[in-house]
């Protein structure tokens, strides 16, 4: 069953903005609906000044497309919207036309959990350019906020190391919606659990929790706190230590822990919310291993990010958990993934394709022209390089790739290197054609496509810029539209 289905009751084709059906309405009442087009999916910089991003939210996609259609409910709902005339906003043909619709357009796309970088089409839309139209919003929310998700997890993960990293955003997540996806997407991302039952149930995610200060809170003594919980949850213990004095509070686990050694049981570890992290796992991690509890664990929480994380690791904090909330879900240093979603071609009356161009005063606002396609170019030490080309060129792809924003940096690329295309078919005349990959797949897809790139592209601050450029032909075509889009006007 869909994941999208057993959150929301009702198909989403009204996850949408206005305009996207103001405009299906012109396309229709101009005979145009049927009009074939491509569109494509793309961003602009990569996400917290990092050097890659971690294309996800496919499968979401894909579950949408699925069970895509206007209920009569929804076309009530249209029915009563109204212009600035009082009259009805949509006609009764219009909406009639709505609920009979039927999805034929083709996806392509990056498998989930590729990385990717700026200008490159992570999804290629092909079809009726008023149902291209009517995908754009949805499918726009689905892949920006998961993307952004898996990469900041990831960079996360990255700083941890081989220690676990565990979400704990629900709680500071931006509504139900975010909570959900963000937590599919930390574990995209590389986390190792999450605090998030609902999504551990929806996307077999490990879950993972310990206690809050509240329980603690709730008893005479730390101590009498600890002993009940051990009692209740004997497999599951991870003491929360500082309600009042953290090395007290390690000191009050440590006796427990010992109780529940004898009685057969483990404590699992110990949870620092507050305070020096990495002074008191020093001294935590001390009092532990002189109690003969080498084998406990200690977590960290407490606004962490993979700038603290790495702090904490050089200045040789004892941690080998890390519990990551707020700074993760809601991407707090960079709360967005600017995805844009535009129209690259366009079929004319005749058949023949029409490239088309958005042109703009910033460079990195032009679109590129075409139906385009990544290839990935190896070596033996992993990715060199990607070029960015037109499927419509009738030309053989050549060997160069030029910088979208600076046309001097170009690239020769060896005909010896092993080359592939990123963009695969998932839909076609709208039926899912790929196969459902489960989350632990998509998780691993992560890891190997992270080792194939240089760690100067993966580090966090300052990465190096990977290549990515448009293929000579394609920048040429580009260069001579915008030339003639802006032909000289008399002053």
């Amino acid at each position: 069953m869909s994941k999208l289905s057993q959150i929301y009751q009702t198909p989403l084709a009204l996850l949408t903005d206005l305009y996207q059906l103001t405009m299906a309405q012109g396309y229709w009442k101009s005979g145009r609906s049927e009009q074939e087009a491509v569109f494509h999916l793309f961003f602009r910089k990569n996400p917290f000044q990092g050097g890659f991003t971690i294309a996800a939210g496919l499968e979401y996609v894909l579950d949408y497309l699925k069970q895509f259609r206007f209920t009569d409910c929804d076309v009530d709902y249209l029915a009563s919207l109204e212009g600035n005339d009082g009259a009805s906003l949509f006609s009764a043909e219009f909406l009639s036309y709505l609920t009979r619709l039927e999805l034929r357009c083709d996806l392509d796309a990056v498998p989930e959990g590729t990385v990717v970088f700026p200008h490159e089409p992570l999804v290629r839309v092909r079809g009726p350019i008023l149902q291209c139209q009517l995908l754009e919003t949805a499918l726009l929310n689905l892949v920006n906020y998961q993307s952004l998700i898996a990469t900041k997890s990831a960079r996360i993960c990255a700083a941890a190391g081989s220690d676990p990293v565990l979400e704990f955003g629900l709680r500071r997540a931006q509504g139900i919606d975010g909570g959900l996806a963000a937590s599919r997407a930390a574990y995209l991302g590389g986390c190792a659990a999450t605090s998030n039952v609902l999504a551990g149930k929806l996307f077999q995610i490990p879950v993972k929790g310990t206690h809050a200060h509240s329980w603690v809170m709730s008893f005479d003594d730390e101590l009498a706190a600890f002993e009940e919980y051990a009692d209740a949850m004997p497999n599951n213990c991870v003491f929360l230590v500082d309600t009042y004095d953290t090395l007290d509070g390690v000191r009050n686990a440590i006796q427990v822990g010992l109780q529940l050694r004898k009685s057969g049981h483990e404590m699992v570890g110990i949870r620092l919310d507050s305070g020096d992290l990495a002074y008191l796992s020093i001294e935590a991690r001390q009092l532990l291993d002189e109690a003969g509890l080498t084998n406990v664990a200690i977590v960290a929480s407490n606004d962490l990010d993979e700038g603290i994380i790495t702090s904490l690791k050089t200045q040789g904090a004892t941690i080998a958990v890390w519990g990551v909330g707020t700074k993760l879900v809601t991407a707090y240093d960079q709360p967005a993934l600017g995805g844009v979603y535009k129209l690259g071609a366009i079929q004319n009356e005749t058949g023949h394709w029409e490239r088309k161009l958005k042109l703009s005063e910033q460079a990195i606002k032009t679109s590129t022209p075409g139906i385009l396609q990544v290839r990935r170019f190896f070596n033996s030490e992993g990715a060199m390089a990607d070029m960015i080309y037109d499927e419509l060129n009738p030309q053989p792809v050549s060997d160069i790739v030029v910088d979208p924003l600076d046309p001097t940096r170009r690239r020769l690329l060896s005909r010896d290197l092993e080359a592939k295309d990123l963009l695969i078919p998932v839909v076609r005349a709208g039926q899912i054609v790929k196969e459902c990959e489960t989350l632990t797949q998509i998780r691993q897809r992560v890891q190997q496509q992270l080792s194939q790139f240089h760690t100067s592209v993966r580090r966090h601050t300052t990465p190096h810029e990977y290549p990515v450029g448009l293929e000579q032909e394609l920048h040429e075509f580009k260069t001579a539209e915008i030339l003639r889009a802006r032909h000289p006007h008399p002053m």
